[in-house]
């Protein structure tokens, strides 16, 4: 049987999509400079590898993982390092084969055996298992299924969702692969970049500066929980693409911040931290805050606020307006 995945085009599916598409209008179309791009697209890598990894239970910070990417050692689990370094090395694969036109399953196996490789629990890197294993309260595919549904969910992905936006079909990926589990561990890691891979072949993300799976690790219980929903509504996925939408949209939001930060308002460039992000996030959505509402709102303290408000300012993103006592900050004005 051929692989028909079940969904419907709800009014907010078809709502996040068209808002989707005009938030990465705005981003294709603002003026990146071209010798800022490695670095957006080398904060994404470290982005997407900490929040993948850090969803399986890796305990590495961003910052650890950025350590890692720029060659800096530290003392930490070499495990927990081992999984980052792997995580970092797949997304390359990813990125190096970009433009593949048809995904084999030796494909799959080659990114399984960088993903997986020393941190398998059980089963064998590059190899579908062999035996039966359970997620939960879910119970995968009996082993001597796994290889005909790969077949199937292959030769749909190669042929049938190019027919339909990467949107959907990314996250269409995402979900039958992680419902196959393929493989014995690992298979987390492997489905959300599988779903990244679409995106990059399809075009979508052309500079590889999208951290969708930031959006997971946001809300690991509401991920589950929307994987699950797919399993508890007859295998329609509908909900699952409606959820998968509404993080592609944040995750553009995000993208937007920081192509802003990279933009040429300044000399000064920065690599925006999360809380950095959420609160330019408020600026935009509020308009101005004083110091000591944006360390109410991060949860910080007031050297902390400053510690964060500073480079800000310095890189021209943000600019203080009013007196000393009662000035307030707000997004600076083209």
């Amino acid at each position: 049987m051929a692989y028909e995945p079940r969904y419907t085009i709800s009014p907010r599916l078809l709502s996040l999509v068209e808002a989707i598409a005009a938030l990465r209008e705005r981003i294709q179309g603002a003026a990146v400079e071209l010798t800022w791009l490695p670095a957006m697209q080398k904060d994404t890598r470290t982005r997407n590898t900490h929040a993948s990894t850090a969803i399986e239970g890796n305990p590495l910070t961003l910052e650890e993982v950025r350590a890692i990417e720029e060659g800096r050692d530290f003392f930490a689990d070499p495990r927990s390092k081992r999984e980052v370094v792997n995580y970092l090395a797949g997304l390359r694969y990813v990125e190096k084969h970009v433009s593949k036109k048809r995904i084999r399953h030796e494909d799959v196996f080659a990114l399984h055996r960088i993903l997986a490789e020393g941190v398998m629990d059980q089963g064998r890197a590059g190899r579908y298992r062999d035996i039966p294993v359970r997620v939960g309260a879910y119970v995968p595919p009996a082993p001597g299924e796994v290889s005909g549904l790969m077949f199937e969910f292959l030769d749909w992905w190669n042929h049938q969702s190019t027919s339909i936006s990467p949107v959907i079909s990314s996250a269409i990926v995402h979900y039958r692969f992680e419902a196959i589990h393929p493989f014995a561990d690992g298979n987390g890691r492997v489905g959300r970049a599988l779903a990244l891979w679409e995106l990059y072949r399809r075009g979508f993300d052309t500079h590889h500066i999208f951290s969708v799976d930031e959006f997971y690790w946001d809300d690991r219980p509401r991920y589950y929980s929307a994987l699950e929903s797919v399993r508890h509504e007859g295998d329609d996925l509908t909900s699952w693409l409606e959820y998968s939408a509404e993080g592609l949209r944040q995750t553009l939001d995000r993208v937007w911040l920081r192509v802003q930060s990279f933009s040429n308002l300044t000399k000064e460039k920065i690599v925006l931290r999360p809380k950095q992000e959420r609160l330019l996030a408020l600026l935009r959505d509020i308009g101005s805050m004083s110091p000591a509402e944006i360390w109410v709102a991060l949860d910080i303290s007031k050297q902390g606020a400053m510690d964060l408000i500073k480079p800000l300012v310095e890189a021209g993103l943000i600019e203080k307006v009013g007196g000393k006592k009662t000035g307030r900050y707000q997004l600076r004005k083209p």
